[in-house]
């Protein structure tokens, strides 16, 4: 039934279980897993750039670098899952992108996805309650199915 999931994260502690059970859907379907990381654009209207301590590229550079070592780490993670439930045909990439996170998640789908899995609540910021939740717009706008995981 599914071929490809996109697993999503943002470092947050409810990742672990949105992992397991994407795993078991690729297990089960023989899916080949993504997990995507959006590092997230910040606007300038928002947070001027002028009243941060240092340049632009710099801090996109550190958001860049937290991004790899939290996907990173998050498929270190999913591999141990893996080995603890003796799953053994899944194939997992990566990717990382720069945008807005709802806006990159719907981007990546459009490439022949079957699924996506979110947990149902990451980071909590004022982003947050600005711009409503990253998963509640993916739920809202997606033309593929989203398993939300509590």
């Amino acid at each position: 039934m599914y071929n490809k999931i996109l697993l999503t994260t943002d470092g947050s502690e409810n990742e672990a279980r949105a992992a397991e059970h994407a795993l078991w859907f690729a297990e089960v379907s023989g899916a080949h897993i993504v997990i995507l990381y959006v590092v997230e654009q910040y606007d300038p209207r928002i947070v001027p750039f002028s009243t941060l301590p240092r340049s632009n590229e710099s801090l996109y550079e550190e958001l860049r670098d937290e991004g790899n070592r939290i996907v990173e780490n998050f498929k270190e993670k999913l591999e141990e899952i893996k080995d603890k439930k003796n799953y053994k045909d899944i194939t997992l990439t990566k990717e990382i992108k720069e945008g807005k996170p709802y806006v990159e998640i719907l981007k990546t789908i459009k490439d022949d996805f079957d699924l996506i899995v979110m947990g149902a609540s990451g980071r909590h910021g004022l982003d947050r309650y600005m711009l409503g939740s990253v998963t509640e717009r993916v739920v809202r706008e997606s033309t593929k199915p989203v398993m939300i995981i509590p």
